[in-house]
Formats: C-alpha cells, sequence, structure tokens
C-alpha cells in the first residue's frame, strides 16, 4: 500500500515504515517559539538544564504577537527572548519583521521538512510540502535541546478540488467552507491532505491561507503536495535550492475522501464565536459592522494588499467603519509600498500597523469594545479573541472585508464591487 504524504514524511524524517497510527522519532528541521508562548518554554529550556541548543540555526524566535510591545510585561518578556537568543545562537526575529508564520514561508519552510513550534498555526508551513504542526512549550523545549520529537502518524483525509472559483471567491472562501462540512472537531489529529486536478488554482497565498486554518477543524496539519507552483515560489524567493516534488502515493490509503467543485463556492462568513459557524455572505447582509481587519498569518500577505487596493481605489471606508491593514512581514510591507498599495489603502481611510499579529491576538492595535463588530480576515472569532469578550468577530476572505469596509455592514462582494 502507498503512502500518503504525511506518512512518508515522517517516514523519511524517522528512518522507519511509518504508517498511520504509528508511534515515531523524527528529526526537526525547524523550532521556533514566538513572544506570547516563548517565556514559558524559554523557562522549560531552562528548568530541564539543558545546555545549548541542538541546532541553533535552525531555532528562530519570533518577536510578533505584541509588535511593539505594549505594555512593561511584553517589553520584559521580549528583553528575556532576545538575551536567551544572543545567549543560545538562535536566529532573532525582530519586532517588525512579520508573523512567524509568513517569515517561515518566506525564509525556511521547504518540502519534506519538519518543523514544530510554540503556536498552533505552525500547520501554516503545510502550503510547502512541510509536516508542520504546533505543540505545547515543554515539547517545544525538548525539541529545542534534542532537535528531534515524537508524533503520532495522523490518518489522512483527502480533500480533492476541481474546476475553478468564480470571480470574488477564493481561498478563504474554500476553507471557511470546508471547516463548515467537517465542523471544528471534524479533522482531529487528521492529516488535511489538498489534492485534484484543479490544485494549480491555488497559488502559494491561498495555499498559506488554508494551511493556516487546518488546525480549526482540529487537523494535526494541513498539507500541500509539493509542485510546480511550489517550485516557483521558491525560486522567487532565492531557495530554489531547497524544492524537491513530493506527492502521495496514487495508491494511498484514506480514511476520507471529499471532493469539492471550486465554481460551487460562493463568499462565506463565519459567524461569532466559532469558525465552523459558517454560512453564505448574503445570509448575513446588513449586519452592522464597526470595525474590519485585514491582515494577520491568514490573510495579510501581498495578494491580499493588491485586491484590497485594487477594490477600494477611488471609493472611502464607510465613516462608521474603521478599516486595519496589517502587512504580513517585513517584505510584504516593502513591496506593497512599492506597488503604491499602501497609499491606496491610506487615500481610502485605512490605518497601517506595522508588520506583525496586530489585532488579531487582541492585546493591541484594534482592541474592541463592548458590543462592537468587527469583520477580520483572521483564522479564529472566538469569545474575546480580539481582547473583549463583550465584543464579536466574523470572519471572511479579502474581497468580502473590503466590500464591507466600504458599505459599513456585512455585504456579498459580488453584489457590492
Amino acid at each position: 500500500m502507498g503512502k500518503t504524504l504525511a506518512e512518508k514524511i515522517l517516514s523519511t524524517k524517522s528512518g522507519t515504515d511509518a504508517k498511520a497510527g504509528d508511534i515515531v522519532v523524527c528529526g526537526v528541521d525547524l523550532v521556533f517559539v514566538q513572544d506570547t508562548t516563548g517565556p514559558l518554554t524559554v523557562r522549560q529550556f531552562q528548568e530541564g538544564h539543558f545546555p545549548r541548543l541542538a541546532r541553533p540555526e535552525n531555532t528562530v524566535v519570533f518577536l510578533d504577537h505584541a509588535s511593539p510591545s505594549p505594555s512593561s510585561g511584553f517589553a520584559n518578556d521580549h528583553l528575556l527572548l532576545r538575551q536567551f537568543s544572543r545567549a543560545q545562537g538562535a536566529v532573532l526575529s525582530e519586532v517588525g519583521d512579520g508573523i512567524s508564520h509568513q517569515i517561515i514561508a518566506e525564509r525556511f519552510a521547504g518540502p519534506g521538512d519538519v518543523i514544530v513550534g510554540a503556536d498552533s498555526h505552525t500547520v501554516t508551513a503545510g502550503a510547502l510540502g512541510a509536516f508542520a504542526t504546533g505543540m505545547g512549550s515543554s515539547d517545544i523545549a525538548v525539541a529545542m535541546a534534542l532537535g528531534k520529537t515524537w508524533l503520532r502518524v495522523p490518518e489522512t483525509f483527502k480533500v480533492s478540488v476541481s474546476e475553478s472559483f468564480a470571480p470574488l471567491v477564493g481561498a478563504k472562501d474554500f476553507i471557511l467552507n470546508l471547516i463548515g462540512t467537517l465542523g471544528a472537531d471534524g479533522a482531529t489529529y487528521k492529516s488535511l491532505e489538498f489534492s485534484g486536478e484543479a490544485l494549480f488554482n491555488f497559488n502559494i497565498s491561498d495555499r498559506l491561507t488554508i494551511s493556516s486554518m487546518a488546525v480549526e477543524a482540529g487537523a494535526k496539519v494541513g498539507i500541500f503536495p509539493s509542485d510546480v507552483v511550489t517550485m516557483a515560489f521558491l525560486d522567487w524567493r532565492g531557495r530554489g535550492k531547497d524544492y524537491k516534488a513530493l506527492q502521495a502515493d496514487s495508491d494511498a490509503e484514506y480514511e476520507r475522501v471529499l471532493n469539492i467543485d471550486l465554481s460551487q463556492l460562493e463568499p462565506m462568513v463565519a459567524k461569532p464565536h466559532t469558525v465552523d459557524n459558517v454560512s453564505p455572505a448574503g445570509d448575513v447582509k446588513g449586519v452592522k459592522i464597526n470595525q474590519v481587519f485585514i491582515g494577520t498569518c491568514t490573510n495579510g500577505r501581498l495578494t491580499d494588499l493588491e485586491l484590497a487596493a485594487k477594490l477600494i481605489k477611488g471609493k472611502k471606508r464607510h465613516s462608521d467603519t474603521r478599516l486595519i491593514v496589517a502587512p504580513a512581514s517585513r517584505d510584504v510591507y516593502l513591496s506593497a509600498l512599492k506597488e503604491g498599495y499602501i497609499q491606496t489603502l491610506v487615500e481610502a481611510g485605512a490605518t497601517v500597523t506595522p508588520p506583525g499579529c496586530a489585532a488579531c491576538l487582541g492585546v493591541h492595535q484594534g482592541v474592541l469594545a463592548d458590543g462592537e463588530n468587527c469583520l477580520s480576515t483572521a483564522n479564529r472569532n472566538f469569545q474575546g479573541r480580539m481582547g473583549n469578550p463583550k465584543s464579536f468577530i466574523y470572519l471572511a476572505s479579502t474581497a468580502t472585508a473590503i466590500a464591507t469596509a466600504i458599505a459599513g455592514e456585512i455585504v456579498d462582494p459580488r453584489e457590492a464591487i
């Protein structure tokens, strides 16, 4: 019997014939922490009396969630992480460099890698054909010290796509629809693996969006095959040497197969307070929105800022609706400045934050007031996620977000733009 992508990667990294359900110990290609989980991980590392990092050059510390620091507490956490990075020789990604998951895609992740991070959205790197998953701080401390970890090989759901998206429908709508189908725990500890004749419709930005949200259905990983799209992205980033083709075997065994016709999808919205509480945008049309947030590891890439600028050019945000835009990385920010996207968005009334997680986590740069509604391109809408349990978060695509910012209420972008 052939192997799935998860089985192939974990077989190679563990040196065993790994099959779903097996427990394997495997080498780790990249391990990372960020500034909300990192301090605990560092203390666990120190309490374990580990003398040094196994691979300092493959250990990354990101200052991205509270960036720049909004309080003395976060500033002290940043100081701890900087000191640890210098002492151990780890790679430090500073305030303003951007979101961990975006930078990992730009600089580190490659096909066949095993990547573990103290952040649930570590799964984002699956877009590049990596087995990437989040873990708790203790497990990450051990991976940092030993350069390896243990994993149970997950069973796999195959998600096969056909046809093409309609205009103003895209990857975010696809993954919200899938999560609505599966449920918030419908793929718990499974590998979601994407395939099909229409896979070329998903560029790397699309794949990153989809992989990022695999965990919102409970998945352990969300993996795309490594193909010509992957190769083109790595070449563009000057990392062509990291490319290798990686596909599941044609006779691989799957626990479940889902077939999705992209042409039948429409703009989707996840309503408060769960990601699987989804409906077509038209069904929630008219809900007043106080703040629109475009950014995060899910939809803060250059393609998102390009689309946002294109759709809002010559228009203004609604006078009662704030529009916050957060580039996912310094590279994204610079490119958006060069292309004029930032100017267009600012002229339309947007507020642009430094590269980073910004309003997503709810510690700064966009905390909501009591009773306010926010439509966000982020990946989570749990109660209190954006800093106030008395507010309400709707999730949608960049196209729906911009259309909503202009209208001041949720709209189907196909009807509004």
